[in-house]
């Protein structure tokens, strides 16, 4: 499938992420008023040049400073955007996937170190049973590729389950031998999903909605049905086409995207809810100190200098400032998440367009955030 190309690489550009061993500082409660004037008035210029359909917040430990809403949810229905809209995550939830397992290694049912075999005792290709860890499908230096493939597109919409996405790709051989290169990998996230259910006992979704949603007061995230009415859910919109080629005229994605969503990616979020999961993690109210510090500290280098990947976090230490985050993107989705520790910011954005429109705004809202 081509649109995978346009996967990793918006995963990838924002792939937000920097590496420390220091554990993370408490912020300051003092929020700067010329930064949140700044942002404001980048913010409000956007809507006015057509560049944001979407919602743009930046808080401060946990109080928003600078937000934004613009543009349409829902064409067929004429919902416009607000502050509390549904966005698809894209790769986003890889967050919340290396937090659930991070949580599962802190109460001793595993180790980083695990073989895919320990856990997935039936899985079909053993030569990845065997020498995959759990610290290597974390890392995306398994060897394991992309699962948006002809059998993803001829399934899609019957994928409504961990388990029926391995059949896409477990007997695939591997791309390179293990822990040799980092090499983005949905499918490798998809299988961190199955041993999460395997090792709790519990289905991913159920998992992650007790155990991450739940305590973060994330009341607006989650992966919904196909069919089911969800209010505020906003429809991605895109315009490119099957190969690669721009059209003039934007589609909505609903034939593309995951149905449901998963462990790699795919489930739905708002900047508000996002703002609340970096309250919980960054207090440790997720994880302890000691896993949330190892879960965000880099690990392996991205491709062409984009910072450090860490468990399911990208850190990026561009310009002084260090963060920590993720983002999404594929046709009709752009998203970016970005935590900086040191001075107690967050920055979100959430857009229904594709990822070169996010990618500008990003950059630009992180040049704004001050430096501790």
């Amino acid at each position: 499938m081509k649109g995978t190309a346009i996967v990793v690489t918006a995963t990838l550009i924002a792939a937000v992420i920097a590496s420390t061993e220091s554990p993370i500082p408490v912020a300051s409660t003092k929020v700067e008023t010329g930064p949140a004037k700044e942002l404001e008035s980048y913010f409000d210029s956007l809507p006015n040049d057509n560049k944001l359909s979407g919602v743009l917040l930046v808080a401060k430990d946990g109080v928003t400073v600078a937000s934004k809403a613009a543009g349409i949810a829902n064409k067929a229905t004429h919902a416009v955007i607000d502050l509390n809209t549904k966005f698809n995550l894209g790769s986003m939830n890889k967050m919340f996937t290396a937090v659930a397992v991070a949580q599962l290694v802190q109460a001793g049912k595993l180790s980083f170190n695990d073989t895919i075999g320990k856990h997935l005792t039936d899985y079909p290709n053993k030569e990845v049973a065997e020498k995959v860890t759990i610290h290597q499908l974390l890392t995306h230096t398994s060897g394991l590729g992309m699962y948006w493939n002809e059998k993803f597109m001829a399934q899609r919409e019957k994928l409504l389950t961990v388990a029926a996405h391995l059949p896409l790709f477990a007997t695939d051989p591997l791309l390179f031998p293990p822990g040799d290169k980092f090499q983005y990998s949905n499918s490798g996230y998809m299988v961190l999903g199955a041993i999460i259910e395997k090792v709790s006992g519990r289905d991913y979704y159920s998992y992650v909605q007790e155990h991450i949603y739940k305590p973060a007061g994330m009341s607006d995230t989650g992966f919904y049905e196909p069919g089911k009415e969800i209010p505020n859910l906003a429809v991605g919109y895109s315009r490119m086409s099957p190969d690669g080629k721009l059209s003039d005229e934007a589609h909505d994605n609903t034939n593309t995207r995951e149905v449901k969503g998963g462990p790699a990616g795919g489930g739905y979020s708002t900047a508000p809810d996002l703002v609340k999961f970096q309250g919980a993690l960054l207090s440790y109210k997720l994880l302890d100190q000691e896993r949330t510090n190892l879960i965000t500290t880099g690990k392996v280098d991205g491709p062409h200098g984009m910072g450090r990947y860490g468990y399911g976090f990208g850190v990026n230490d561009a310009g002084g400032k260090h963060s920590i985050g993720h983002n999404g993107g594929s046709p009709g989705i752009a998203a970016n998440f970005e935590m900086y520790p040191e001075s107690g910011y967050t920055a979100v954005t959430l857009m229904n367009s594709d990822p070169p429109t996010m990618m500008p705004i990003a950059k630009a809202i992180r040049e704004r955030i001050p430096a501790p």
